[in-house]
């Protein structure tokens, strides 16, 4: 009934754009502190400003990645090289540790401002898993992964929350790694054959493949189907009722 292979005993769920519609909102954060930092650098070098792209720029170089890692990709694929600094750097700071803490800033405002949304067919899909007794997983490189799950009211469907706190703590790479994948298979008592990846992130996908789970779901929420296939899904959905 849940569409997935029998010797499955365990799901790991993704949280942006696989739970909750949170992913459009990051996807908004990276293209504002990008472009006003890109505008900025252009106005000083005289080089030409060209934008953070939503769709391009966020899939290749930040989706599913921990915040600095995805600062530095996007940054050296416009070769532009900034000292990494620390995580107390303020905002402000022309480091890579400064840049994302500034999209950290705009993404919390931006979800205190807007509110969190569960994709309901996500939901109704979670249920289902835990009325067939299947233990559950979310695996996000995000810090806030918590106060979002709370803000969505779906923090009580799952067992356990491999976040990026607890990356940070463990010394966990972050996707396209498997690195936090395996911890949540090691927190569910599973092998990683044994467990179900979710992830709508092409950096995820990879990441739930390279740890040799028993199957990796991509979910297409943006028209990347074939990039979800080709970085190591096993089936794509639009949407996870599809399964039921």
């Amino acid at each position: 009934m849940l569409g997935l292979p029998d010797p499955i005993r365990a799901c790991l769920f993704d949280l942006d754009g696989v739970l909750t519609q949170t992913a459009k909102v990051h996807a908004a954060a990276w293209k504002q502190m990008f472009d006003e930092y890109l505008s900025e650098r252009a106005q000083r070098t005289g080089e030409p400003m060209r934008p953070f792209d939503e769709h391009d720029d966020y899939d290749d170089y930040v989706d599913g990645k921990p915040r600095y890692d995805g600062v530095r990709s996007f940054l050296e694929s416009r070769g532009i090289e900034l000292p990494q600094g620390t995580p107390e750097d303020p905002p402000g700071a022309e480091t890579v540790d400064g840049l994302g803490n500034r999209k950290n800033e705009l993404v919390l405002k931006l979800i205190h401002d807007q509110g969190v949304q569960a994709y309901d067919g996500s939901v109704r899909y979670v249920r289902a898993v835990r009325d067939a007794g299947l233990p559950r997983a979310v695996v996000s490189s995000s810090a806030n992964c918590r106060d979002v799950l709370r803000a969505a009211g779906i923090e009580d469907l799952f067992d356990t929350v491999i976040d990026g706190v607890v990356a940070e703590r463990d010394k966990l790479r972050g996707k396209p790694a498997p690195d936090t994948f395996l911890a949540g298979a090691r927190a569910l008592n599973i092998e990683p054959k044994d467990g179900v990846v979710f992830e709508d992130a092409l950096a995820g996908v990879q990441a739930g493949h390279d740890g040799k789970f028993g199957f990796v779901v991509g979910v297409d929420r943006v028209g990347q189907r074939e990039g979800l296939l080709a970085h190591g899904a096993d089936i794509v959905v639009d949407d996870l009722a599809e399964l039921l």
